[in-house]
């Protein structure tokens, strides 16, 4: 591990331009809108800060197993086994359709619900299911991981730096767009604004994962 480390110190005027190189294509990859990032916006927007919060951390695991997968190569053997590709589409597809319902139902945030379904935020499961079965997650982690070079000299060393890079900015992108989305609060707290915002981040939300699935 040590001799790891100076190898990676020792690159540093190489190294510095790959990595400002990596950030940049996953942030323009990763970062822009997509079932995962409106998601978590539209149950930032619906259901406040607080009860946001095990949502994100599911989603974020779940982007960061994906990522893990795609480190390991797995991706390779889904892609070889073209029969999986529909149940994991079906899977993406039924949740979405899940949350957008969820989302366009949340009642204003200073509203007390009228039963305790309808004022449940979505739970850590529903984002860690939705993070592992996102179709996007898989082609965007698959494009910034392997279309990015560090030069370590060592390719352990170099899946580790990328990991740590990418799991940072999985958290980081999640947790901006979280905060996107509690901004717009204050709009949810009138009953009219609040049913026409969440019913728009639900169709938002349905036209963006069809039109990725099917586009």
């Amino acid at each position: 591990m040590l001799t790891q480390s100076v190898s990676l110190f020792t690159h540093g005027p190489e190294l510095w331009p790959s990595l400002l190189a990596l950030l940049l294509s996953a942030l323009a990859v990763m970062g822009t809108p997509g079932p995962s990032t409106l998601s978590v916006t539209a149950v930032g927007a619906a259901f406040g800060l607080r009860r946001s919060v095990p949502y994100v951390l599911g989603i974020n695991l779940g982007t960061i197993s994906v990522l893990l997968v795609v480190a390991a190569g797995i991706v390779t053997m889904l892609m070889s086994m073209p029969r999986l590709a529909p149940f994991l589409l079906a899977a993406s597809l039924a949740y979405i359709l899940y949350l957008a319902y969820r989302i366009a139902t949340a009642p204003p945030l200073d509203r007390p619900a009228e039963g305790e379904a309808a004022g449940r935020a979505p739970s850590f499961l529903g984002g860690y299911l939705l993070g592992i079965a996102n179709p996007k997650a898989y082609l965007a982690i698959s494009a910034v991981f392997a279309g990015s070079s560090l030069p370590v000299g060592d390719p352990l060393l170099e899946a580790l730096v990328k990991l740590a890079i990418l799991s940072l900015l999985i958290v980081a992108i999640h947790t901006v767009w979280l905060l996107a989305g509690v901004s717009l609060s204050r709009l949810l707290r009138d009953p009219l604004a609040s049913r026409l915002l969440n019913i728009a981040f639900a169709v938002i939300l349905l036209v963006t994962i069809f039109w990725g699935a099917f586009g």
